[in-house]
């Protein structure tokens, strides 16, 4: 009996990260329909809506980022990332994904390095020409970074980096309409 391919996706925030972190995930179901993928977000972010509409499933970690301008406020931050790594420590463990993918935000730190730590492989993807914190943080434990741009050994170990694009939604590659008739419906 062949072993269902589990893989966890992590991150959001935006839908800079959401959108293509779904995108991933429908690529992997598209060439793998028995795939189980198990999303990880931040509480009361975008991805809590956006993923499940997507169809999959999604766990909440408590993380967020720090805020510059009220530092106290931080302690209260510090205790959610402590909270959010053991959180993700029991999703990796309960959840046992053959590998982990980041695509930025504050979800994908405590549970890339959960996965990393626990020998999972691990693949960030970073969608913009200057990397996020966050990627960046977590490109020493990364066994592959996927990046749209050329130049971002400045931000990761060239040795992983892999051009790839962005991952975008099948139906934005549709060259069923001609140029003239999209020049047309935008009035130009």
């Amino acid at each position: 009996m062949r072993e269902e391919l589990r893989i966890i996706v992590s991150g959001g925030g935006t839908g800079g990260h959401i959108f293509p972190a779904v995108s991933i995930a429908n690529a992997i179901k598209s060439q793998h329909p028995e795939a189980e993928i198990l999303f990880v977000g931040a509480e009361g972010r975008m991805e809590m809506q956006r993923v499940p509409a997507a169809g999959y499933p999604i766990k909440a970690l408590p993380i967020c980022g720090f805020d510059r301008k009220h530092l106290l406020k931080n302690i209260a931050v510090l205790f959610k990332i402590w909270k959010s790594r053991r959180m993700a420590r029991k999703i990796i463990s309960d959840f046992s994904p053959m590998a982990a993918v980041g695509v930025g935000g504050y979800a994908s730190g405590p549970t890339l390095w959960a996965a990393a730590h626990r020998g999972v492989p691990t693949l960030i993807q970073e969608q913009n020409s200057y990397a996020g914190v966050t990627n960046k943080l977590l490109a020493s434990k990364a066994h592959t970074i996927c990046v749209a741009y050329d130049g971002m050994e400045h931000f990761f170990p060239a040795e992983k980096l892999v051009l790839t694009g962005n991952p975008v939604r099948p139906d934005l590659c549709n060259e069923a309409l001609t140029r003239t008739e999209a020049a047309a419906f935008f009035g130009f």
